[in-house]
């Protein structure tokens, strides 16, 4: 009986050795978004009589940056049209050079780098063009994903010859 157990111990399988570490090539990827803004599809601005100011909130502007960027700036403007009530047979015009925009400074941000208001006070207010747009709000440096939300302000300066009526013209946010 004790030859069977020598024949059994030398039959046994040796475990093999385990190696001690193994490496997994792992990958994921960040998808790049885009550069958007969205704004008040209205405002309404308030009452005032001809020769007097107007200011009223545009309500927020917002841009979301999900581009991923190893550099996320980007810059905001903004133009307008004039500003017209009476219909097409008798228009009467307010022109977008006599309304003042002012940013203010932003109402919230997230992400890196930094956000610049291009009005940060009513002082500082420009008026509005229809054909060239002036800058709004600005994002420098930050990587990755942002936001920034601001509620411009517009100063209609009346003209002392205005006519009563309802005036409607259109504010233009863009951004690149």
């Amino acid at each position: 009986m004790g030859s069977s157990v020598a024949l059994f111990a030398a039959g046994a399988a040796i475990p093999a050795s385990a190696a001690p570490t193994d490496d997994t090539a792992t990958t994921f990827a960040v998808l790049a978004g885009t550069l958007d803004i969205d704004a008040a599809a209205t405002a309404d601005l308030g009452t005032g009589a001809p020769g007097a100011d107007i200011t009223g909130s545009l309500g927020a502007v917002t841009v979301s940056d999900t581009r991923a960027a190893a550099d996320a700036s980007w810059e905001t403007s903004v133009a307008s049209t004039d500003f017209t009530t009476g219909g097409a047979t008798a228009p009467e015009t307010v022109l977008a050079s006599e309304v003042d925009y002012w940013s203010g400074a932003a109402t919230a941000t997230t992400g890196t780098g930094t956000f610049t208001p291009a009005q940060a006070t009513a002082g500082a207010a420009v008026p509005l063009s229809v054909t060239v747009p002036i800058t709004a709000f600005t994002h420098t440096g930050g990587t990755g994903n942002d936001t920034a939300t601001w509620a411009p302000t517009l100063i209609v300066n009346l003209p002392l010859d205005s006519q009563a009526g309802t005036y409607t013209g259109t504010v233009t946010h863009s951004v690149a």
